[in-house]
């Protein structure tokens, strides 16, 4: 049975509102004026937002592993992309790319545990 997008998984739908998060996180948190910072933001939850859509409609394993590495993207990126020295940049990104990949891999953990569920 495949799911649709109003049987959605848990997983799905909380990578779908970290997305949203993640993208109104700039003006919201308050590092909009910062380049790296916003981009990486929007860029990033527009391909987590996409990849929970893809999920949402008909799961498929390789879109978590997408979703696992953009969230340890989004841990590294401060560091990376150099904006660790702004506080809610660097906390924003930190936070939402760990629940990101947390949601991610409890996605793949449970595919493994029930592996006829989702197919």
């Amino acid at each position: 049975m495949a799911n649709t997008l109003m049987e959605g998984r848990p997983p799905d739908w909380a990578n779908l509102g970290l997305a949203v998060a993640l993208f109104i996180s700039p003006w919201v948190v308050g590092f909009a004026t910062m380049a790296p910072p916003t981009w990486n933001a929007w860029i990033v939850g527009i391909a987590l937002g996409a990849m929970a859509l893809a999920a949402l409609s008909a799961f498929a394993a390789w879109e978590e592993w997408v979703n696992l590495a953009l969230g340890l993207w989004l841990i590294a990126a401060p560091w990376v992309l150099g904006f660790a020295t702004n506080v809610n940049a660097q906390w924003t990104h930190l936070i939402i790319g760990a629940l990101a990949a947390a949601v991610s891999a409890w996605a793949l953990w449970d595919n493994r545990q029930h592996p006829h569920a989702h197919a």
